[in-house]
């Protein structure tokens, strides 16, 4: 890891507001049905569009969680982590994405984060970085 200061970089458990050119990063589902969870909030406050499974959408942007184990969910992840790389004036502050309804635990998610350790836009939260360290 970085010299960089991770607490620096937590995201909140409870995010119910964003700054200018902040992101609401939530585990969704490939058809866009945002009707619970992280994914309902996103809908309801931060621009998330019904329909739209992946990527950015308003003030948010969604990771499909629902469609299988890990090893699926990686290459959204990856397509994330390489999104927040190419858009350094945007802060993503990521939800535990597949930790509520999807129902996997951090240690099984975090991983799939590794690459996001020295990508300084990038919030995750304390459970993923107790995971990483």
């Amino acid at each position: 890891m970085s010299d960089f200061d991770i607490t620096t970089r937590t995201s909140s458990p409870r995010i119910d507001r964003l700054g200018p050119g902040e992101i609401f990063v939530f585990g969704s589902n490939l058809s866009g049905a945002h009707g619970g969870g992280a994914a309902l909030l996103a809908v309801n406050k931060f621009g998330a569009v019904w329909g739209q499974g992946v990527g950015l959408q308003g003030q948010s942007y969604a990771i499909p969680t629902m469609h299988g184990g890990p090893d699926a969910i990686k290459p959204y992840v990856d397509e994330f982590i390489d999104f927040a790389r190419r858009h350094p004036e945007l802060t993503f502050l990521v939800t535990e994405i597949g930790c509520g309804i999807a129902g996997f635990t951090p240690s099984q998610i975090a991983p799939l984060f590794a690459g996001a350790k020295d990508i300084h836009n990038i919030h995750l939260p304390a459970r993923f970085w107790a995971e990483l360290r």
